[in-house]
């Protein structure tokens, strides 16, 4: 086999089992095009996932991976990497899996920022155990497990991924593969962890879900596609942008008075503005801000695999080879006679 693969090296000869019409059929094919570009070996890749739908992901790629259990890929991921920080190691996990059961151990990592690639698959509803609301299903939403509607107020994950310090947040959309690409690129490039939330039509029990954000007649007035340096512009013919009012971001019309000189300026790395970014999650039909996707917020800091390498190598040359029968013995044991 050539040296260089191709997306078609990373698709196994199973039976894709996704419904038809499912949106993950994109992700597989982004991230299959995405890793073949790596210049990795494949056993150099792993795919860990947990629970749902989203999670069947390990079975297409053609690396090592598992298919963990309900909210742990996170734990499980965490320790692969501790033990070897070399390997290339990403996170397939749903809206379910991530924010409901594996809620806790989705912000440990990204606070400990260990370097992986996290692909939150976001469909707002348990798909795999047939359609009942999840914790990003919007108040009111009718499903088999609410058929008066949900009660519970939605997490927003941009706010929790912020909220736990990560150090890389993106969102994209499975019904704009381009972009879906280049945010993949960029979350691998990230040295740290990168949590990319994924918009992803479940066109069985959640039907439309985003087509305010993909449709073509609704698309430019609804959503806001941030780039790094550039003014936030959108729109038809692009006659919309966002001015900040101090800290309140409000929309402006371009033709009305307002140059791109006024418009806010996108920063990545700029804490406080992609937490506001991470608020405009109205809904834009109803009056709302448009919703925006690209790369929020991106900044480098240590990772948790290289500390600890680092710690395990100057305990090693301070104190010497451990000896681990003496450190399961430790100090309060006694030999009874």
């Amino acid at each position: 086999m050539s040296d260089t693969l191709t997306a078609k090296d990373f698709a196994t000869d199973q039976d894709v089992r996704w419904c038809p019409g499912c949106g993950d059929y994109s992700i597989l094919k982004q991230a299959q095009s995405v890793v073949a570009e790596l210049g990795r070996k494949r056993e150099e890749i792993v795919f860990i996932s947990g629970i749902g739908c989203s999670s069947r992901f390990p079975y297409y790629m053609e690396t090592y991976g598992m298919h963990s259990i309900h909210g742990r890929a996170t734990s499980i991921a965490s320790g692969l990497k501790a033990i070897r920080p070399e390997l290339d190691v990403w996170i397939i996990t749903g809206d379910g899996d991530s924010l409901s059961i594996g809620g806790n151990h989705l912000i440990h990592l990204l606070r400990r920022n260990f370097d992986v690639n996290i692909l939150l698959f976001n469909n707002e509803i348990y798909g795999l155990t047939k359609g009942q609301y999840s914790p990003t299903s919007p108040i009111g939403t009718v499903t088999k497990s609410t058929p008066f509607g949900a009660l519970d107020h939605a997490f927003n994950p941009s706010a929790v991924a912020l909220g736990a310090d990560c150090s890389f947040f993106a969102r994209t959309l499975d019904r704009d593969p381009k972009h879906l690409k280049e945010i993949l690129k960029r979350g691998n490039s990230h040295p740290g962890a990168s949590l990319i939330e994924i918009y992803q039509n479940c066109n069985v029990f959640n039907d439309g879900a985003f087509f305010t954000f993909t449709d073509k007649a609704t698309k430019s007035g609804s959503t806001l596609f941030v780039e790094q340096g550039q003014p936030m512009v959108f729109g038809a013919e692009r006659e919309f942008g966002i001015k900040l009012d101090g800290f309140k971001p409000q929309v402006v019309n371009l033709n009305e008075g307002h140059s791109l000189d006024d418009l806010w300026i996108h920063d990545e790395h700029d804490y406080m503005k992609a937490t506001l970014l991470s608020r405009m999650f109205d809904i834009p039909s109803e009056g709302g801000l448009p919703r925006p996707f690209g790369v929020f917020y991106s900044i480098e800091r240590g990772t948790y695999e290289v500390a600890l390498e680092t710690q395990v190598q100057e305990a090693t040359e301070a104190l010497g080879k451990g000896d681990l029968d003496k450190l399961i013995a430790g100090n309060s044991t006694w030999e009874i006679k």
